[in-house]
């Protein structure tokens, strides 16, 4: 049997079986309480319900269930016999080993000839030997199977331990195991059971004190959670932390510049940058300060990062990448999310991510109407975005490599500000530029240093080697300030100065049609420019019937508004469903989770749409999605019409398309006439291109002089302006229309600069 050795110092306990001074146990009792003793106490804890027993409390008396099994395998039969205990052993646990049941069984017939000397008899060491086994087999299996190892088992016990609860604790001490009795309510007890002392050591140090009210076995459960869960976001301890400008000299690009050994030499951090320039020192040399400075970085082999006006939202692909679960709590949450952060190239970076990953989303808990359903969402684009940019910054991961992360524009919302936030917290140099001081920003954080230009200049391209640079000259710029201050809440605008609008829909008057017709929108009520959008209003009727019956005066007063501007379809239905459509069979790899996936759209063979302009092209994707988003065509997420808006509006007529190629937001507008005679009922795609021309800013108008019902059928909801005008006339012949000469005058920037003829 294994001898009690006495403690030099408590992490002899972790010791191994043969490293140990005297080979032998530790059996201890814990009566008071220091810092050195929770340590000790927190690490033997975690040991012990990893290779041992951990007790709270009471070890329950077998249960009848459980002494009935063990007479059903063993019967009653007991003699005081270590020969006889062994073979018992061996019938009772199979899964010991002889030198394990030897001990077992030596351990065992030395506690019962102690008890039959203090006067038992045969009958209760009978019971006690039956106790004793069926506490082995349902309480301490986990132990005698490990007993004789290398890696002693551990036993770890809070409570009053009772007299037969010692005695198993000694079988198991005397067996191989080592064991602790943490006693916060004092050794009083347990003197009764051993008197003398004679089966444990009590644990003396210097400064112990009574134990805290809350501490014992549950303490110590939390505690190590937290550091578990503190370990599942950061892994181990950090080996660098961030020193982020407080090296710099606030020299702007020039800081940015200076190799990581010019800003500091303490191992423990790493010295990086967060800034945001707002406007230009110099619009003449600002691109070119630009260019050399992107040159000089990767001429020091440090990776660059340049992202443009926006972080391109995550794709669905990249957030169903995600894993995630439903979550009770934020801090549950953030533990599970943050395990889905590996970053192989380099074990201190993703540490530096967990950590930064769950401040930051610790912070956003605090926010103003934050719930976890939000947290969620900025959780996920964190991920998402972590996962397309860290491992591009990190690439060949150097330590005295500093990467550089350069934003050309401004945060539009709070995800774009946390992702910034988080990458300075990595080492690596994050740049916000802003030389366009009207551009807006959302970026609010302590360690953010700020740097002012006096002047602004828009930059559409950050000026990157390879790529074609263009630079203004001093004479260009002036020219562009001339432009800002002439088209800046003047009422005067630019050619294509827009590239965003909506259309609002007017309620006019029938006799208003044939006036506003023909004006600039910009003239228009209701014509406004916020945010660089364009509110178009535009004109969306149904004229019905003929005005007093006069044919002749109908068609002329037709005649007279088709311009250049305008597409007349002059017989229903104008698109036929059987039609041929080459985009009807590609519909349903355009649209996901309710969202048009434009950039798919755009690389996908069959887009017709490419050589327009951008802008013309991200409108007609903007209001194809609104079309679908406003559900406002009969049938959408119903019955697959949304699908059948996506091959209408991706299929438009060469003549609608120049339409549109031709549209400035400020001046005229396009115009579709729809001429409907006869009782042939209008297709679902004509209502679908109709509703769509009028989101694109299209002015509309339909002409029915039977007043029979139009494309109101394919509505969800009344759009229309309805005039009823005459008498219903029928199966009128249509006649041929030319658009009227286009009144061409010259600008009032021509006549004053003498530019035209």
């Amino acid at each position: 049997m294994f001898e009690h050795r006495k403690l030099q110092k408590l992490e002899d306990y972790f010791t191994v079986l043969d490293q140990r001074r005297e080979r032998g146990i530790y059996f201890y009792r814990i009566n008071g309480y220091n810092e050195a003793i929770r340590d000790f106490l927190l690490k033997y804890y975690e040991t012990a319900r990893k290779t041992g027993v951990v007790i709270e409390g009471k070890i329950p008396n077998p249960e009848e269930r459980h002494l009935g099994y063990y007479e059903e395998i063993m019967g009653r039969e007991f003699r005081m016999d270590p020969g006889f205990m062994e073979k018992s052993l061996r019938k009772w646990l199979p899964r010991m080993d002889e030198n394990q049941r030897e001990q077992v069984a030596a351990s065992l017939y030395d506690t019962l000839t102690d008890m039959r000397r203090t006067g038992k008899n045969d009958n209760m060491l009978k019971n006690a030997y039956i106790k004793f086994m069926c506490w082995l087999y349902y309480r301490f299996e986990r132990v005698i199977n490990c007993l004789g190892e290398n890696e002693v088992p551990k036993i770890l016990y809070e409570g009053t331990v009772g007299a037969y609860e010692l005695k198993i604790l000694d079988i198991l001490a005397k067996a191989g195991s080592d064991l602790v009795l943490l006693q916060r309510e004092g050794d009083q007890n347990y003197r009764r059971q051993d008197p003398s002392g004679a089966l444990s050591y009590e644990l003396e140090l210097s400064g112990q004190t009574a134990f805290p009210a809350d501490f014992g076995i549950r303490w110590l459960q939390r505690e190590l959670e937290k550091r578990w869960n503190r370990e599942k976001l950061y892994g181990s301890a950090l080996s660098v932390a961030n020193c982020t400008n407080a090296w710099m000299k606030g020299k702007g690009l020039a800081d940015v510049l200076k190799s990581s050994s010019e800003r500091g030499s303490d191992s423990r951090f790493f010295y990086n940058c967060f800034i945001r320039m707002n406007g230009v020192e110099d619009k003449v040399t600002y691109l070119q300060e630009l260019y050399q400075f992107q040159l000089e970085i990767k001429n020091s082999q440090r990776n660059l990062l340049v992202v443009e006006k926006e972080i391109p939202a995550p794709t669905a692909e990249e957030i169903q990448a995600v894993p995630r679960k439903n979550y009770g709590s934020p801090e549950q949450m953030i533990v599970d999310l943050s395990s889905a952060i590996h970053f192989t190239a380099s074990a201190d970076v993703e540490k530096l991510m967990r950590k930064a990953f769950a401040e930051l989303l610790s912070e956003e808990t605090e926010a103003p109407g934050m719930n976890l359903n939000r947290l969620l969402n900025h959780a996920i684009y964190l991920l998402c975005w972590m996962k397309r940019y860290v491992p591009k910054l990190f690439s060949d991961r150097q330590q005295s490599k500093i990467s550089c992360f350069v934003y050309l524009g401004g945060c539009r919302n709070g995800k774009e500000a946390m992702f910034m936030k988080f990458l300075s917290r990595l080492p690596t140099d994050v740049l916000l530029l802003r030389p366009d001081k009207d551009t807006p920003c959302c970026l609010s954080d302590n360690n953010l240093y700020e740097i002012n230009y006096g002047l602004s200049l828009r930059v559409a391209h950050f000026p990157r080697e390879g790529q074609e640079i263009r630079m203004g000259t001093a004479a260009y710029h002036a020219e562009r300030e001339l432009d800002e201050i002439m088209y800046q809440d003047s009422g005067i605008y630019r050619n294509q100065q827009y590239d965003r609008a909506v259309s609002v829909s007017l309620q006019t008057m029938y006799e208003e049609i044939s006036i506003l017709w023909n004006q600039e929108v910009k003239y228009r009520p209701n014509f406004a420019v916020s945010d660089s959008v364009v509110s178009i209003p535009v004109i969306f009727s149904k004229v019905s019937g003929v005005k007093e019956g006069q044919i002749n005066r109908y068609w002329s007063d037709i005649r007279t508004l088709v311009t250049p501007d305008t597409f007349v379809i002059r017989k229903a239905p104008y698109i036929n469903p059987t039609a041929s459509n080459p985009i009807r069979q590609f519909a349903t790899e355009f649209f996901k989770n309710g969202k048009i996936q434009k950039a798919k759209i755009k690389e996908h063979a069959c887009y017709p749409y490419g050589f327009l302009r951008e802008e013309i092209q991200n409108h007609i994707l903007e209001k194809l999605q609104l079309l679908i988003d406003q559900k406002l065509i009969r049938g959408t997420f119903e019955n697959g019409t949304e699908y059948t808006i996506i091959a209408v509006v991706l299929n438009l007529d060469k003549e609608i398309m120049r339409l549109l190629q031709r549209f400035d937001f400020t001046k005229k507008n396009p115009k579709l006439i729809y001429i409907h005679t006869t009782e042939k009922m209008i297709s679902l795609e004509d209502s679908i291109l109709t509703a769509f021309l009028n989101l694109a800013g299209f002015d509309v108008v339909f002409f029915v002089p039977t007043g029979y019902q139009s494309i109101e059928k394919h509505f969800n909801r009344e759009i229309m302006e309805e005039h009823q005008i005459g008498e219903y006339l029928y199966d009128l012949q249509v006649p041929s229309f030319q658009a009227a000469p286009s009144n061409t005058r010259r600008s009032w920037r021509e006549i004053i600069f003498k530019r035209g003829n």
